[in-house]
């Protein structure tokens, strides 16, 4: 059986997800399609333990949480507000602010809104994922502005500006799936690395004529390298060598400034994972919905001691 069906409309979500029970059902339904099924014992029998979140088997007694192996696990905010908070963060192509949905759910504090959202940006990438395959545009770009005076790599000196390396499928004039990450320098070794994680072998890669690209047909791909008109004449209306690539950075930096109206270099990496994530699911806000509260994943949550200051970013 397949998970139950996700809802068209704002009215039709309301009325579903009423209550912190209906929000329970929906979890065992999306944990158990085919039925309850004990882990222990293998009986098919079992009670709700509403105020627990929980299902215990009528057989060995074992219980079960709802939300174990998701970003629910062990909280305290109602279920309602988190499917709430996923709802409008699949359903808005903008993305949202803290403030904004701390308006929007009535949230007595700024920090709770800022929590949910960054638990839900750790909970988007699918450390499965498939690699981009076919033609794929790479290009990158700095985010939080150039150092004045400096051109570069001089750049990342003092690390005022974060570098951001893009790659994104060719599915002929429209773009297809993407992937963005910073990146510590422009060296050879450092784009490679991020090729084969996120290109399959095979690919046909197509780049600016920056020099520490060399090496990827050594590495398995199709490089097609080209000269990159100056900054000056793009903006006269020179075509791009890589357009969908600088289509994607430009929508990025739109982006954030547009809604967050800038990020934290810390936290960075995760709002660009947010930006992919809202992508590559545009066209399915069932499966961005469920991904986001960690069904089927069994993806942990992350804790609020490692969010803030993005420990856990920095330890990666």
């Amino acid at each position: 059986m397949s998970r139950p069906p996700f809802p068209k409309t704002l009215r039709e979500f309301q009325t579903k997800f009423a209550s912190d029970e209906a929000c329970q059902q929906y979890l065992a339904a999306c944990r158990w399609p085919d039925g309850f099924v004990c882990p222990r014992c293998g009986q098919r029998r079992a009670y709700e333990l509403v105020q627990l979140r929980r299902w215990q088997c009528a057989g060995c007694r074992h219980q079960v949480s709802l939300t174990a192996g998701t970003i629910l696990h062990n909280t305290k905010i109602a279920l309602t507000v988190w499917f709430w908070a996923a709802y409008l963060m699949t359903t808005d192509k903008r993305g949202l602010s803290a403030l904004l949905l701390q308006r929007q759910l009535a949230l007595g504090r700024y920090e709770t809104a800022w929590m949910m959202l960054h638990k839900f940006r750790r909970a988007m990438v699918n450390l499965v994922r498939e690699p981009l395959q076919g033609e794929v545009e790479v290009d990158d770009t700095w985010i939080g502005g150039e150092q004045a005076g400096l051109r570069g790599s001089r750049q990342l000196k003092g690390r005022k500006a974060a570098l951001v390396l893009v790659a994104v499928e060719k599915r002929g004039r429209a773009t297809g799936r993407a992937r963005m990450a910073v990146i510590p320098d422009f060296k050879s070794a450092t784009l490679l690395a991020f090729l084969k994680q996120n290109v399959a072998p095979g690919a046909t890669v197509y780049t600016d004529g920056l020099k520490s690209f060399t090496g990827l047909q050594e590495a398995g791909f199709e490089h097609v390298p080209r000269i990159q008109p100056l900054r000056i004449d793009l903006r006269k209306g020179a075509k791009s060598v890589v357009p969908l690539a600088d289509r994607a950075i430009g929508n990025l930096q739109q982006w954030l400034i547009g809604t967050h109206h800038g990020v934290s270099r810390g936290q960075l990496p995760v709002y660009l994972d947010e930006f992919v994530f809202r992508h590559n699911r545009r066209k399915h806000p069932m499966a961005a919905f469920q991904t986001l509260l960690g069904l089927g994943t069994a993806r942990n949550p992350t804790p609020y001691d490692k969010i803030r200051g993005a420990a856990d970013l920095s330890a990666n």
